[in-house]
């Protein structure tokens, strides 16, 4: 009962991160300048970094010195320009589509990675909800960037083996102090080639500012923490199906604020996503009803005995 507990809670906490990333797009689309995307991706991770290094204050140690590089130049410096660029060059329900990828790659990638073998019922509930996406978002009206395109699912890739591989490397870590360090260290990456590419930093009238708290604290501080927290307590494929939620925050975000009702079709996909995400955690198997007998001392030095015979083998599990 206290682990179905702690596992509704880890779920709950996980699923903060893809519904603000659902609502980042739109954000970013709709207040941020579309010709910055390197200030648009500095603005983003640095400033969310320097907050929770406030609130930790904690400093890398040892290897976390390079580790921490390595991880903020993956998923902060290199994934938060790649989608912002996706998010200016593409529609949301594109992009989103593109991303919906997300838990059958996160599942490859940590199979070699973190040795997490892919489950029948994640695997099924990848197929299911990508089906769901595509049936909710892609109505043959978008318009398709093909670089837009090309960066989401760059994205998609970096992303992917940057958070399995933050997973391989966070035991014993703090997941407040690993994701703070991460953040810092890919704002700092990018401050020098926003400077140099991209000149000035963007200007700062009072709905870019909104937006850009948004997307620093909410969608960035507050959603890798509670992203990472999933990931160290939960097999990726758990995480990658949560993830789905993200696209269905987009539609009904997007939907909501054009004032319209959800058509059948997205209803639908709607339906399908869900499904999709409710395989991330396949049923458990009951305890045996009977009590377990065990063999008493003097027999079971007696079992030994067809064992020891040459050439014939037996289960030692």
């Amino acid at each position: 009962m206290e682990a179905n507990v702690r596992r509704v809670a880890l779920t709950a906490l996980t699923a903060v991160a893809p519904v603000a990333w659902g609502a980042n797009y739109f954000v970013t689309h709709e207040f941020l300048p579309a010709d910055r995307p390197l200030w648009g991706a500095a603005l983003r991770a640095l400033p969310a970094g320097l907050v929770l290094l406030a609130l930790c204050r904690r400093r890398p140690h040892g290897a976390w010195w390079w580790r921490s590089a390595v991880l903020g130049l993956l998923n902060m410096s290199v994934f938060f320009v790649l989608v912002y660029a996706a998010s200016q060059l593409l529609p949301t329900s594109v992009a989103s589509t593109v991303m919906a990828l997300s838990p059958l790659t996160m599942m490859l990638i940590a199979w070699p990675l973190v040795s997490e073998r892919p489950r029948a019922g994640h695997l099924a509930g990848a197929t299911i909800g990508l089906a769901g996406v595509c049936l909710m978002l892609l109505t043959g009206a978008e318009t398709v960037s093909v670089p837009g395109v090309l960066a989401s699912a760059a994205a998609l890739l970096v992303s992917s083996f940057g958070h399995i591989l933050a997973k391989r490397w966070s035991t014993g870590t703090d997941v407040l102090a690993s994701t703070a360090w991460q953040l810092t260290a890919g704002g700092l990456l990018l401050l020098p080639a926003a400077a140099v590419v991209e000149g000035a930093p963007p200007g700062a009238s009072a709905p870019t500012l909104l937006a850009f708290a948004y997307v620093s604290l909410v969608a960035t501080a507050l959603a890798f923490v509670a992203w990472f927290t999933g990931l160290r307590h939960l097999p990726a494929g758990t995480v990658g199906l949560i993830g789905l939620l993200n696209p269905v925050t987009g539609v009904v975000l997007g939907t909501a604020m054009a004032g319209e009702a959800l058509t059948g079709r997205q209803l639908a996909g709607l339906a399908l996503v869900l499904s999709g995400v409710a395989l991330s955690h396949p049923r458990r198997t009951p305890p045996p009803s009977g009590p377990v007998r065990s063999t008493p001392g003097p027999e079971r030095r007696v079992a030994r005995t067809p064992a020891a015979r040459p050439g014939v083998e037996h289960d030692r599990r």
